[in-house]
């Protein structure tokens, strides 16, 4: 499989008033071409800042380390290898991004209403996405092209939806009009963060198989962020777990979900309500401060099969000896 984001070692560093802080921590993954990973992790796990590094979109006087390479399609639609074929989004400039996002890798956001203009008509929007990258463009063409995202995104009577402002869209409206701005230009690679969870249950299934349909039929990578894993099991290929800003486990999404190797990963899948009659069960207390980490395994104050060694050291991502050769944990009970 064509790798199209190969992500190694990428770290945040945020000031605050006592010092600097890292919400991702040393985060490596890659991203096939047409394929899915799913991000899960608590609110403070570093889902959102993981994306936004990526996306260039971090806050000012942010600094990142490692690499980000994002690799992108020839004119024939396949990947090249060469390395020069390739970009770090680490270290690519202010007018390189510009030129990337949208293009080659776009963001679909949490709140649409936030990630919409209110005072501008959405086709408009749309339109704005695909005549920064081609402004040789007629405008006939731009339209047309705006709503054909619009119709992709499953959007009905486009032509009529285009004419609105995002106030007069419902949840689920807005929410497709966001993913077809994010699909406009053609990107290879779309983040979406959790773009679900707004949305009630019957509009989650459908932006679910929405974005499962794009995926293959545009052969999008998609890296999907969420704290649902439920969400995960329908849509992923593949799923990392992050907490306190690195990751804790990752693997095949039906090995991770079936058989679990880190604690944190186990008590997210006992906190999931099931249609069985079983009581939840929460984990107790919450993600540390990133300015305030124990030492050691930063799960482990959280951790029921806590011992002694935990706080010795930070255990590193192995493979268990049972278990497929692309699932790995951070544990030091995984053998």
């Amino acid at each position: 499989m064509a790798i199209r984001l190969d992500v190694r070692g990428l770290t945040v560093e945020l000031r605050t008033r006592s010092g600097w802080v890292r919400p991702v921590n040393d985060v490596s993954f890659s991203l096939g071409e047409g394929e899915t990973l799913g991000v899960v992790g608590e609110s403070g796990s570093g889902k959102t800042m993981l994306a936004l590094a990526l996306m260039g979109l971090e806050p000012p006087g942010t600094r990142r380390h490692g690499e980000a390479w994002l690799h992108r399609a020839s004119s024939n639609g396949n990947l090249s290898a060469g390395a020069n074929d390739a970009i770090n989004l680490v270290t690519a400039s202010d007018h390189e991004m510009r030129a990337l996002r949208g293009r080659d890798i776009a963001m679909v956001f949490q709140e649409p209403m936030s990630a919409l203009n209110p005072v501008l008509r959405v086709g408009r929007q749309i339109e704005e996405m695909i005549r920064v990258h081609e402004p040789s463009l007629m405008k006939g063409e731009i339209r047309r092209r705006a709503l054909a995202a619009m119709e992709r995104a499953a959007i009905p009577e486009p032509d009529r939806r285009a004419r609105q402002y995002p106030h007069q869209l419902s949840g689920g409206l807005r929410q497709r009009a966001t993913i077809a701005m994010g699909i406009a230009a053609g990107p290879g690679v779309l983040i979406a963060d959790e773009p679900t969870t707004a949305l009630d249950v019957t509009v989650q299934k459908q932006i679910l198989d929405l974005l499962g349909t794009l995926r293959r039929e545009l052969r999008l990578s998609l890296l999907f962020i969420t704290h649902d894993l439920g969400v995960v099991a329908q849509i992923a290929d593949r799923v990392v777990v992050m907490y306190a800003g690195r990751i804790v486990e990752e693997g095949p999404v039906a090995e991770v979900l079936r058989q679990p190797r880190h604690p944190y990963t186990d008590g997210l899948l006992r906190a999931a309500p099931r249609l069985t009659r079983e009581k939840l069960a929460s984990i107790p207390g919450a993600v540390p401060s990133l300015d305030a980490l124990p030492p050691g395994c930063a799960f482990s104050p959280r951790c029921a099969r806590r011992v002694a060694e935990c706080d010795a050291r930070l255990p590193d991502l192995i493979r268990p000896a049972d278990a497929d050769e692309n699932h790995r944990a951070r544990c030091i009970l995984v053998r």
